[in-house]
């Protein structure tokens, strides 16, 4: 990839009862809702160097969010997924990630290693690039900060 061929689009996938964040647990999850923090996020990619574009999606339907990974993500740069619940059992999420060669972040709100045991499990954590639990949303914007740093070096190594 040179530097003229980067899609500086960054996907952020966010899964079962994510948008009920700012209501949902809130001693978890904290009082921001989806959209205050994909705001937070659109305008820290916009601010850096280099700019990045996100594309964003929500959905409590494992197909859709599937759906999306074929669609969009083969010509994103980076994909970031919250995949919520899904983490811990979509088989078929996993494959998705799996099939196609754009690097994807993990990223969990809450620290899933120190809640039930039932959390203590991603599927998925085997076909992604990293896994980043329990910063908040700050797991989000460390998540694009990375993607942003992989832009820079491969412009860098193109010159």
């Amino acid at each position: 990839m040179t530097a003229s061929s980067i899609d500086p689009r960054i996907l952020v996938l966010n899964g079962p009862n994510l948008n009920l964040l700012g209501t949902r647990q809130p001693e978890i999850y904290g009082r921001r809702t989806i959209a205050e923090m994909m705001d937070n996020l659109q305008r820290a990619a916009a601010s850096g160097t280099p700019a990045l574009d996100l594309l964003h999606y929500q959905s409590n339907h494992e197909g859709v969010l599937i759906d999306v990974i074929h669609e969009q993500g083969p010509d994103a740069f980076g994909i970031i997924i919250n995949a919520g619940a899904l983490t811990h059992y979509s088989i078929a999420v996993r494959d998705a990630i799996a099939a196609i060669d754009t690097p994807a972040i993990e990223v969990h709100i809450s620290n899933v290693h120190v809640r039930e045991d039932l959390r203590h499990r991603s599927v998925i954590s085997a076909v992604v690039t990293g896994q980043i639990v329990g910063l908040g949303e700050d797991g989000y914007h460390l998540a694009l900060e990375w993607f942003r740093r992989q832009a820079v070096q491969i412009q860098e190594e193109s010159f």
